[in-house]
């Protein structure tokens, strides 16, 4: 008999592919999935394949939580509050972060993993930082309240996935976003030298199914990234091509950080994408690709153009 699975957030960007990875995996015996709304997911699969259950039920509801969690093994928490007022944020990523892993243990589960994110640990320059050495100081509702849920998580013994940034098919914030800040420009933004680190949403996935099943998986955060970090000139780039599919050939010369910054000065989230965009993130975890049975994928050049037709088609003419 395999793993008992419950899976949170199986609707969304990251989850959907945790959920997909799961269901063909031969160490899962039973996949669950917690979702607010019935989602159209087959109850069985091909032979050797692991029954799928959906259960109803909410972060903000414990009592749904406990009979959730009822009989599971394994916990893999992608779901979070991302934006919106402080009191959902807190409501979701904090409290109800709370009483899932609290959930999951009185069930007995013996592996808990949370999807998290290196936006816990606030603003750069992050120059190959690793785990244990960075503070944590979270500079948005959203990430100080993803930090307190994090806590939770290590508190109980469980794992913690940071990613940094996160591209690929189904991604409606991060390039999207750039695309929108680079469409608010006269001509390309000349973002200097900064580096970032990015990973693949497929990788992404594939290495939190990892943490859930490897032997090797140790408790506590790990950054999750492709190990070889991307120039913003390469970011860049690829948000220019997507602008030039969607609004045509770009006008003006190239515009520096402190130009851009001038132009945007009304529009403080811009600023704050800015910002993010000329200083130093990126990070390094030998442990992850090592221990977590997981390969990294390609680098961001090929990896993004696996996925550039989806966000053309997302992203339209403008």
């Amino acid at each position: 008999m395999g793993l008992r699975i419950l899976i949170t957030g199986a609707s969304g960007f990251i989850g959907g592919r945790v959920t997909a990875a799961a269901m063909t995996t031969a160490e899962a015996g039973h996949v669950r999935l917690l979702a607010r709304r019935p989602l159209d997911v087959p109850a069985t699969g091909p032979q050797g394949t692991p029954a799928v259950e959906t259960v109803r039920g909410d972060l903000r509801d414990p009592d749904s939580l406990r009979r959730a969690c009822e009989g599971v093994d394994v916990l893999i928490h992608c779901a979070s509050a991302i934006g919106g007022d402080e009191e959902t944020a807190r409501a979701v990523n904090d409290e109800g972060t709370r009483a899932l892993v609290d959930a999951a243990v009185r069930a007995g589960a013996g592996r808990i993993v949370a999807l998290g994110t290196a936006s816990v640990h606030g603003r750069g320059p992050f120059r190959a930082a690793a785990p244990g050495t960075l503070p944590i100081a979270p500079a948005s509702a959203t990430s100080r309240t993803r930090a307190a849920g994090e806590r939770h998580v290590t508190e109980a013994g469980g794992t913690v996935l940071r990613p940094h940034l996160v591209y690929g098919a189904g991604d409606r914030q991060m390039v999207p976003g750039l695309v929108r800040l680079l469409g608010a420009l006269p001509g390309p933004l000349d973002g200097g030298t900064s580096r970032h680190s990015l990973i693949d949403a497929d990788s992404l996935a594939g290495v939190l199914l990892g943490a859930a099943l490897s032997p090797r998986t140790q408790a506590g955060p790990y950054h999750v990234d492709h190990p070889e970090p991307v120039p913003v000139a390469d970011l860049l780039a690829a948000g220019e091509e997507l602008l030039a599919h969607r609004a045509g050939p770009r006008r003006g010369p190239a515009v520096d950080i402190a130009e851009a910054r001038a132009l945007l000065a009304a529009h403080p989230f811009a600023l704050h994408h800015l910002d993010m965009l000329a200083t130093d993130h990126w990070f390094a975890d030998d442990r992850t690709w090592r221990d977590l049975g997981r390969d990294p994928g390609p680098a961001f050049t090929e990896g993004f153009a696996r996925h550039a037709e989806w966000y053309r088609s997302f992203l339209g003419p403008s």
